[in-house]
């Protein structure tokens, strides 16, 4: 109907220009100055005639354009199967997608996402995260409650580069940045970069940035924050580890940290796949342990825990505390830490602890860690004890591990994958990771999880080793004090005046838990 249209207009603007063409031709045959001013009325009036018509014409076309483009999205694909190539070529493709796996499938690219949550902007927020991957996370989840509360627009987080690791990866090379942006869109804007009005101020050096007060509840947000936003209209956060505190925060805060965390930080398709591979490779074998074996340089010279080094390591362990000066404490006595149950087990008490807990000896027990300081030589005990011990770098081929290497947070994403999946968690140290694993199992269902009290550990296994205990008696001790510590449904333990002695929300987000 719309081409139809198109070609009476045609024909109106040829007949129109004939018309003009034989009333000059008769008004040139006219007398004096009288038929000159007819032929110039006649002439101006055929051109505008003209103009418009062209006008008109083009209008047209335009209406047929959308007209073909909509009825092309409802009845394109039934055309393609009337056309015998296409729709050949079509079917190829899907029955090749589908077969290669299924995470690629064809029929698996359509998403489902959560409408858009509308709410009129007051800024926006820059973050950059600081440690390492497991407290990049809670900052992570931190930082997009805050952002949802403050109804500002959250920027991707940008990833720590310069601590003790030196890791170089970004956001989108340990998350998937996409699904991040996609599965929070009902609760927060998230952009991965600043529009670019804002970006140009942004690196001429005209935002705001500051370092928020740790285990700050919400209202400090708002009242100290929120204006800041709104009057700079960019503001970065410097830091952001435990910036939030763990309670006293409304519910709704607390379960889209719980959101973010379990369902919005997904590890990017490479990291799940290796990840998946490792179970595999160990569920063929049978159920297996992780043993999250905190005994890497770092964690001995920041903590300065050196119980069965020797002297050349104890003086290696201290310049390198000594050297990294963001590490506040320096002068440390090992031996008092040791006893307060602040220092992470070595290889040879965590031995002591798994046989006394009864731990099969024949069962797999992956090491979820870095380079074991002391390498063999302190690994001894424990591999007399456990003869099945493995580790990625032992599962994998190295090719497989190559993209990963000098990568710490992709490598620790990888131990974090297997720690959720194994029958059983074992930390020797309440850092980051373990308590980031130990809430994510429960998450999942209380899945097992030994919390060692390792003040009391240190004792009896002191007093075992001195001979005041006979062995019934040390490992009987040790399965009575650890029977309600395996991840079961327990209230959070609170210390108000002492936030950073309490229980980590993200270690028991009971909030979110179905028990």
């Amino acid at each position: 109907m719309c081409c139809r249209l198109v070609e009476n207009r045609e024909e109106e603007q040829l007949e129109l220009n004939e018309m003009g063409m034989s009333g000059c031709a008769t008004l040139t045959g006219g007398e004096g100055s009288k038929g000159d001013k007819s032929s110039l009325t006649v002439l101006s009036q055929a051109r505008m005639i003209l103009w418009m018509t062209r006008g008109m014409t083009t209008l047209l076309l335009w209406i047929c354009v959308v007209q073909l483009l909509t009825v092309g999205e409802v009845w394109g694909p039934r055309l393609l199967k009337t056309w015998p190539s296409c729709y050949t070529t079509l079917q190829t493709n899907i029955q090749s997608s589908s077969s290669s796996s299924s995470s690629s499938s064809f029929f698996e690219t359509k998403i489902f996402l959560p409408p858009k949550r509308d709410y009129k902007n007051n800024g926006y927020l820059m973050v950059s995260c600081n440690g390492g991957l497991n407290q990049m996370r809670g900052a992570i989840c931190d930082m997009v409650a805050v952002a949802r509360y403050l109804n500002v627009t959250l920027i991707v987080p940008e990833l720590d580069k310069s601590s003790f690791w030196a890791d170089p990866s970004d956001f989108e090379d340990i998350f998937d940045v996409d699904h991040f942006i996609r599965s929070l869109r009902d609760e927060v804007r998230i952009l991965k970069e600043l529009p670019p009005r804002l970006k140009r101020r942004v690196e001429l050096g005209n935002f705001h940035s500051l370092a928020p007060i740790s285990w700050s509840d919400i209202s400090y947000y708002h009242n100290q924050i929120l204006p800041l936003i709104r009057r700079y209209k960019v503001v970065h956060l410097n830091r952001t580890d435990a910036r939030l505190a763990n309670n006293g925060l409304p519910l709704e805060i607390q379960k889209l940290r719980c959101r973010v965390n379990f369902s919005g930080l997904k590890f990017t398709p490479q990291i799940e796949e290796l990840g998946e591979k490792v179970v595999k490779i160990l569920r063929k074998n049978g159920p297996f342990l992780v043993l999250h074996l905190r005994y890497e340089m770092d964690m001995l010279a920041f903590s300065g825990c050196t119980q069965g080094c020797n002297f050349e390591e104890v003086e290696e362990l201290t310049r390198m505390r000594y050297a990294y000066t963001w590490w506040k404490e320096k002068e440390i006595n090992s031996d008092l830490k040791r006893k307060e149950g602040l220092c992470p087990l070595t290889p040879e008490e965590t031995a002591l602890i798994l046989r006394a807990l009864k731990i099969d000896r024949n069962i797999q027990i992956y090491i979820a860690a870095g380079e074991i300081y002391g390498g063999e030589r302190r690994m001894a005990s424990l591999a007399a004890e456990f003869p099945n011990l493995v580790r990625k770098e032992t599962l994998l081929d190295p090719l497989e591990l190559g993209f990963f290497q000098n990568h710490s947070s992709q490598m620790a994403a990888l131990d974090y994958l297997v720690s959720l999946e194994s029958d059983i968690f074992v930390p020797t140290y309440d850092g980051n990771m373990a308590r980031v694993v130990e809430g994510h199992r429960r998450y999942l269902g209380f899945k097992k999880t030994i919390r060692l009290d390792r003040k009391v550990l240190i004792d009896l296994i002191d007093r075992y080793s001195e001979g005041s205990l006979n062995w019934d008696e040390f490992s009987n001790t040790v399965q009575e004090v650890h029977a309600d510590r395996m991840g079961r449904p327990t209230r959070r333990v609170m210390i108000s005046d002492r936030p950073k002695e309490e229980e980590y929300f993200y270690a028991n987000p009971y909030e979110c838990l179905d028990s």
